[in-house]
């Protein structure tokens, strides 16, 4: 990640974390005459079934646009979209993968196939502890060699908190 895409993302995320939610991802491409910035917010620790909702990530997008607006950080062209992290939700900074111990993540780690692992800790060092599916050891992974990770929709939770959500 460049400087200036590190800079942007510390200010994004400080600033969707006042607001009182998470940035769960954020991508920028194209450059020049139009920067594409999508960016995904969730709840704080948001059950599957109970996420973000479009208003909220609306208010997001008006507040985040108006700071870009004014500081011209983009430029005078770009587009800006904030949705939901989705069901398959990205794991992607030290504090995702503390969320999620427990939880099973498809993960692209350096150097190897994507694989399916359940997280079982992460250490200060910054290493996650991963147990492949269907190995009897743990792999130890430094975050900074982890490409790409997404939780697995546990389906039967979803389930659960969409019928107690409509329950009450």
């Amino acid at each position: 990640m460049s400087d200036a895409l590190a800079e942007l993302t510390t200010e994004i995320r400080a600033r969707v974390g006042a607001l009182g939610y998470d940035l769960v991802d954020l991508r920028k491409r194209g450059s020049g005459r139009r920067v594409w910035l999508q960016i995904r917010v969730d709840r704080r620790d948001s059950q599957p079934g109970q996420g973000i909702t479009v208003e909220e990530c609306a208010a997001v997008s008006r507040s985040l646009e108006a700071w870009l607006d004014s500081e011209q950080i983009l430029g005078p062209r770009y587009v800006l979209e904030v949705s939901s992290p989705g069901i398959e939700r990205p794991v992607r900074w030290r504090e995702h993968w503390e969320r999620f111990i427990g939880r099973q993540v498809n993960v692209q780690v350096e150097g190897r196939h994507r694989m399916r692992a359940t997280i079982v800790r992460v250490a200060d060092d910054d290493v996650v502890t991963l147990r492949p599916e269907g190995a009897d050891e743990d792999l130890p992974v430094p975050l900074d060699r982890i490409r790409e990770a997404t939780l697995v929709v546990d389906w039967s939770s979803v389930g659960r908190a969409t019928s107690e959500r409509t329950s009450h």
